[in-house]
């Protein structure tokens, strides 16, 4: 038996979401009262709360001059190391494809292409017509995190927190597109790219492919917003397993803990990419505006408190009710026959 298999043959099931409670209590209990007070304050005077604001609308970054992030500086810095891109291809079908491009080195991440994932996905918040979304790598490996030349230029603890906001604010946007995302794991996905799975809505594996957090053995943490979203899909227990065992997850172990969605059938890179988009499409049929207003209101109950969700949901259904599809789908009768 490996390590992995090992690390997890005692309690192999995730940690459900309702056994994760107390950490945000723990942390609001150790705040000083005074910033208590003022986020009280704030609440009583404003009908939104911040999260609420940069949900709902789009491209607002996590990250901005107040906190001491200066996006334009970080961007220069970045279009120094070259190599590579990110690819977007969109399909009538409202599918777009992401792939990361950088084959010679394992798809690892070079500064240009951090910058071309964020236009990406501005690119994506902007495509009305889209409703889901496939994220895959080049010649049939995913992503191995970010490219060395990089690392190693960005050597001060400033450049490597910068570099943290940069992605952090580019995932999370990436997480709150109003489209459901597959990440196809063909190859291996480690480091970075291990975390740039999480973003996802959900992950498939080819048989032959493999998720590796190694951070530890890089002597650094998860930095792109990975420990958290991974958190979210397994459980503390769970992610403290992987991260503290750089365990390697090959599909069985990956799809027991809940990592992984499904394990596809074929390794080949383009019968791969056919049975992710038959996949997706089962979720996916129906209007766009529809499929958008879904992943919307499910974003906002996954980050929102209760109250604040019930209000957007309220608010999306204002604009689905009465409108083209709702009328159409009860001229047809289709309410209850599917």
């Amino acid at each position: 038996m490996d390590g992995a298999s090992t690390a997890f043959s005692e309690k192999p099931s995730p940690l459900l979401p309702s056994q994760q409670g107390g950490v945000p209590d723990q942390q609001n209990e150790a705040a000083p009262a005074a910033s208590q007070e003022m986020a009280a304050s704030f609440l009583k005077t404003s009908t939104l709360s911040v999260r609420k604001k940069l949900l709902q609308q789009t491209g607002l970054p996590l990250y901005s001059t107040s906190h001491g992030f200066h996006e334009e500086d970080v961007k220069e810095k970045l279009q120094q190391f070259t190599g590579g891109s990110v690819d977007l291809r969109k399909e009538d079908c409202g599918i777009g494809i992401l792939t990361f491009n950088n084959p010679s080195k394992k798809n690892a991440f070079s500064g240009v292409m951090m910058l071309q994932l964020l236009e990406r996905v501005i690119e994506l918040e902007n495509w009305k017509e889209g409703k889901g979304l496939i994220v895959c790598g080049a010649k049939n490996t995913f992503c191995s995190g970010s490219d060395l030349n990089a690392v190693k230029g960005l050597g001060t603890s400033q450049d490597g927190v910068e570099l943290c906001m940069f992605m952090q604010n580019t995932l999370t946007r990436f997480m709150r597109l109003p489209l459901i995302s597959v990440a196809l794991i063909q190859g291996r996905a480690m480091g970075g790219g291990a975390e740039l799975t999480t973003a996802c809505d959900f992950r498939l594996m080819t048989p032959s492919s493999e998720i590796r957090f190694v951070h530890k053995e890089m002597g650094i943490i998860p930095s792109w917003g990975g420990t958290a979203r991974l958190i979210e899909i397994i459980g503390s227990r769970q992610t403290l397993k992987v991260l503290g065992g750089a365990l390697k997850l090959d599909p069985t172990i990956a799809l027991k803990i809940g990592i992984a969605d499904g394990i596809l059938q074929s390794s080949d890179e383009d019968q791969s990419l056919e049975e992710a988009q038959k996949w997706l499409q089962q979720f996916i049929s129906g209007p766009p505006e529809v499929i958008r207003a879904l992943k919307t209101v499910v974003s906002s109950g996954k980050e929102l408190a209760l109250e604040e969700a019930l209000e957007t949901e309220r608010d999306v259904l204002s604009t689905l009710w009465g409108g083209p599809a709702n009328l159409e789908a009860i001229a047809n009768k289709k309410k209850f026959n599917k």
